[in-house]
């Protein structure tokens, strides 16, 4: 399984990894490629729906994978994750509480209620045990700016109230990339 460090690894670096998880020799990474290569702590894999969204988002052909020249970026954004995910993970359990999700949260700007955050838990929690593993955080806070990113479209004073039509509601959730 690939281990993510910073700083950004040279070029031939990432040439190695990049061979070494295009397991099918295509010239592209699919979302099952790069689940096997990825590790989120627990021994467990990559949750799939992370690594979609991932892949989405770098994905400059719209091809469903990323070409050699997407992966360095990719790569950089999962460190980076990596490097988020540790600072909040207070007591180094390899896992997201709560309380370390709430001052996530708080800390990337976002006022959500406790309850709100206890929804998010449940949401993000695959395993059931109150808390959120690496992947399921970067699934979590991608979901919540990619919704927050839709609500501000209609909240065009900025005052945290929208009023929209019903299909503008599902167009608007619709056409996310969830």
């Amino acid at each position: 399984m690939a281990q993510f460090a910073s700083p950004m690894p040279s070029r031939e670096f990432l040439w190695d990894v990049f061979q070494r998880v295009d397991k099918d020799r295509s010239g592209y990474i699919s979302a099952d490629e790069l689940q096997t290569a990825l590790s989120n702590g627990s021994w467990t894999p990559f949750n799939p729906e992370t690594v979609r969204l991932m892949i989405g988002m770098f994905d400059k052909e719209s091809r469903g994978t990323v070409s050699f020249n997407d992966f360095g970026a990719l790569w950089k954004y999962v460190c980076d994750w990596q490097a988020c995910f540790r600072s909040f993970d207070r007591d180094n359990s390899g896992n997201i509480s709560r309380d370390e999700l709430s001052m996530a949260l708080t800390s990337f700007g976002y006022r959500l209620s406790p309850n709100l955050v206890n929804t998010m838990i449940v949401k993000f929690d695959r395993h059931g045990r109150g808390t959120i593993l690496f992947d399921d955080f970067i699934q979590c806070c991608i979901v919540l700016h990619n919704l927050t990113s839709a609500f501000r479209q209609f909240d065009t004073d900025q005052d945290g109230i929208i009023t929209i039509h019903y299909e503008q509601f599902l167009s608007m959730v619709l056409g996310l990339k969830l």
